[in-house]
């Protein structure tokens, strides 16, 4: 079974799994819960981290050095069991190394690190990839939070995204869980983004370029969650039509365009590191206390 860290301090406290290292919940001193709950009857998620990819492969399949592996959406890491290396009162460590299973899916050695740290009423979850291998190793990383839609305190209000850099980028659908070839004009309108579930009946929204490092989500009189990103280039916004939540995903890499092959070091956004090497990714979320 999944074991459960609690980490906490006087503003916040959050609990995670070992179970891909996922948090599970995020409370404020003032009793509200500001993270998606999982109930299965929307979406069982709740924050799930993407590697080694982010989106779906075509026919569940990628290419590695002439190789097919079967992979399934946004990759192993969220159904694969994290050891804890390091825990204090505000701040946990979890770790995740090849394994016999990892490598028939994915063929390298690594090391994917997830910290989550509390500090005053900001809860910051970094990450890092290491290529432990001999050879380059290409990949994708991606956050998938989810937040309480409306938010506490934002019952009967509209809710917004605002972009920091006030930005209107340009929006990819995906089809079949591929992105469709063509963009499509923003959405957003001077960086600002009221939200309506039925922008969600073709799926997430995906911002490929342009969404910037940090981003608000708001009740437009009420509570507002302000995020910074690290290393993310890709923002995508998603939700099933009707569900209470929302998930504000920022990635680095995305789903490869719809008949653009199945090699993982064409999917856009590809990082590789060459041996030895580390990549981190980071997202900071501050909640109103």
């Amino acid at each position: 079974m999944p074991e459960l860290v609690r980490i906490e301090n006087d503003r916040l406290a959050i609990e995670i799994s070992s179970l891909g290292a996922e948090m599970q919940s995020l409370v404020s001193s003032d009793g509200r819960h500001w993270l998606w709950n999982g109930d299965a009857a929307w979406w069982t998620g709740r924050s799930p981290v993407l590697f080694p990819i982010v989106g779906k492969a075509p026919d569940n399949r990628i290419t590695i050095d002439g190789g097919a592996y079967e992979m399934n959406q946004h990759g192993f890491a969220r159904r694969s069991e994290f050891a804890l290396v390091e825990t204090g009162p505000s701040m946990c460590r979890h770790a995740l190394t090849a394994s016999g299973a990892t490598r028939v899916a994915y063929p390298f050695e690594f090391r994917l690190s997830l910290e989550h740290r509390l500090e005053d009423n900001r809860l910051t979850v970094t990450a890092e990839v290491a290529n432990l291998d001999s050879k380059p190793m290409p990949f994708g990383f991606g956050f998938h939070p989810a937040f309480r839609w409306p938010l506490p305190g934002g019952h009967g209000q509209d809710h917004i995204v605002r972009l920091d850099n006030g930005a209107e980028p340009a929006l990819s659908r995906v089809e079949g869980g591929l992105r469709k070839p063509e963009l499509l004009p923003s959405p957003f309108s001077k960086g600002e983004l009221t939200l309506d579930h039925s922008m969600f009946e073709d799926d997430a929204m995906i911002f490929p370029e342009g969404a910037g490092d940090g981003l608000t989500y708001a009740a437009k009189n009420g509570p507002a969650l302000k995020f910074r990103f690290e290393n993310l280039p890709n923002l995508a916004l998603w939700t099933k039509p009707g569900a209470p939540f929302l998930c504000v995903e920022p990635w680095h890499g995305t789903a490869p365009l719809a008949g653009a092959g199945d090699d993982i070091a064409d999917r856009p956004y590809t990082i590789t590191l060459t041996p030895g090497e580390i990549a981190r990714f980071a997202l900071a979320v501050e909640i109103p206390v």
